[in-house]
């Protein structure tokens, strides 16, 4: 049987699979590769200065005439903390994030004195937490920026990795996007259809990078009987070859976001070294922390999320974390440590067995889905 659905009509694509925004890792010839071979390629932008990704748009339209998408965050948390931290108040309790971040980087710079690990002359994330001058890195300012040049590029589709695209949907609708966001819970996929959009994600525990408290099999039948047909669901978290997506259609969505399959691939922007990381490791090799950006994200175990552990330190809130964690991860990266930066990776990871190229990967993502939907019939 072909694999298709009705997402393949919503985006204008071959097959209902859609690469998932991985910052750092989803960059224009991934994103690319990926709708050239017949699913949907997502820029992982959350990271980008509003030109960066007004180049990197550029770029993806330069190399392929398939459509493609946009991820960025839109975290309502961060808008939150910011406030916090510049109100005064009265209860000096609970120090702002502002107060700690001196005690933080301390932390940090401690940590990277004893693993022999320099300051990088000018890491991604700047000290002063400024995104190559513009608008401060993570902050609201910096996501409404990205949001102008969504808007303005007019791209096919945009993805919400965290957060509701609610107050953009005017205009992107009316450039002809196709808008679809990343959720957790039951509660976060009523709230985003209510919106508007076209597609809700639901990605479950098992996922690298940002996830849910929820477990992929048990959130995404439970979001799709929320949606109760009028919305399209893709499932997320885990899945990482083709019987995980025939899995996900089977619980009800309607095709699969998939990452840390295409994290092992040939056109992925991470570290070679990170690459090969995921050949090596295994499913027990992941870990759920906040030591990266802030907020719980799935990463590859390493010394700097057990560093917190063992000093029972909690990191910062999105966006402050990112500046703490910016410089060392910078540093380990330049350095090949894959014992410090070994970077985000799913539960799947035990499946990957070589570096391929992404048009590869998803061919046997396809042909893996169609076999095992085809063996379904055995048990009836």
């Amino acid at each position: 049987m072909a694999l298709h659905s009705r997402i393949c009509e919503v985006f204008g694509i071959k097959y209902p699979i859609v690469l998932a925004g991985m910052g750092g890792a989803s960059v224009p010839r991934l994103a690319a590769a990926v709708s050239n071979a017949g699913g949907l390629g997502v820029l992982g932008a959350a990271a980008c200065a509003p030109e960066e990704l007004r180049a990197w748009i550029r770029e993806v339209r330069s190399l392929t005439d398939k459509p493609f998408g946009v991820d960025t965050l839109l975290p309502a948390s961060v808008r939150r903390d910011v406030a916090d931290a510049a109100a005064v108040s009265g209860d000096r309790a609970k120090p702002s994030s502002m107060e700690l971040i001196g005690d933080h980087r301390a932390f940090a710079a401690d940590f990277m004195r004893a693993e022999g690990l320099e300051q990088v002359a000018r890491a991604r994330e700047p000290a002063n937490g400024e995104a190559h001058g513009g608008p401060a890195f993570f902050s609201k300012e910096f996501f409404e920026a990205q949001m102008e040049v969504v808007v303005e590029e007019k791209v096919p589709v945009y993805a919400a990795g965290l957060g509701n695209p609610g107050p953009w949907m005017d205009r992107l609708k009316a450039n002809g996007t196709k808008v679809m966001a990343v959720i957790g819970s039951v509660k976060h996929a009523l709230q985003v259809a209510a919106s508007g959009i076209d597609v809700v994600v639901a990605q479950g525990h098992d996922g690298g990078g940002h996830n849910s408290p929820i477990g992929t099999m048990a959130l995404i039948p439970q979001v799709v009987d929320a949606m109760a047909g009028r919305m399209r669901v893709l499932g997320a978290g885990g899945i990482t070859d083709g019987r995980g997506v025939a899995a996900a259609m089977m619980l009800g969505a309607e095709g699969a976001w998939v990452g840390t399959a295409f994290l092992a691939t040939e056109e992925a922007g991470i570290q070679q070294f990170q690459k090969e990381v995921l050949v090596e490791y295994g499913d027990g090799d992941t870990v759920v922390s906040k030591s990266v950006t802030g907020k719980p994200a799935r990463i590859i175990r390493n010394k700097w999320a057990q560093a917190w552990v063992d000093a029972d330190k909690q990191p910062l809130p999105m966006p402050f974390q990112s500046m703490i964690a910016g410089p060392v991860l910078a540093a380990a990266t330049r350095d090949q440590r894959k014992d410090i930066a070994p970077g985000f990776a799913g539960q799947g990871i035990g499946l990957i067995k070589a570096i391929r190229p992404a048009r590869e990967v998803l061919e046997d993502l396809v042909s893996g889905a169609e076999q095992a939907l085809s063996r379904a019939d055995r048990f009836r």
